[in-house]
């Protein structure tokens, strides 16, 4: 018996781990301590008290989700690991500031070859010379943007 309680005591502290450290490998060990104390006691005392332990175990997993989704949240400690804030960036670095750099000069602050950075009105961005390579200080233009960064091509080369 001390055995059995000792495995779902473990099990029981790993399935509350899970919550703090997220992964699934401590709540699967957990679970696997819980299928094991269930085991031993079907072995050693029988089928209603394996049953028994098996509707126990199920309902410290119940609380467990329980206690993880709907309280845990509502406290203070949740509420500081809990996301609760929508995120509403976009994944492209220039976004929609892109069409209008368009038709606009850049100044090259590093080697274009054939990607690199450049300098437009001041603000920095990630660039991409149709022409191959461009050395750093070479004047451009703006001709496009994709996602990610500008697409320029030299105006002139400074001497």
């Amino acid at each position: 018996m001390t055995l059995i309680v000792l495995l779902f005591s473990i099990g029981i502290v790993l399935v509350a781990a899970e919550v703090i450290v997220p992964g699934g490998i401590l709540g699967t060990l957990g679970a696997i301590l819980f299928f094991a104390g269930c085991v031993l006691t079907f072995m050693a005392y029988g089928n209603w008290a394996g049953f028994a332990t098996i509707i126990v175990a199920l309902a410290i997993g119940c609380l467990a989700i329980f206690l993880e989704f709907w309280i845990l949240p509502k406290t203070k400690i949740g509420k500081r690991a809990f996301l609760n804030a929508e995120v509403t960036g976009v994944s492209a670095a220039i976004g929609k500031e892109a069409l209008d750099l368009i038709g606009k000069s850049a100044e090259a602050l590093t080697m274009l070859s054939p990607s690199g950075y450049v300098r437009v009105d001041g603000q920095r961005y990630e660039a991409f010379c149709q022409s191959g390579q461009v050395p750093a200080g070479a004047t451009l233009q703006v001709i496009g943007a994709d996602n990610f960064r500008l697409i320029v091509t030299p105006s002139h080369l400074k001497n």
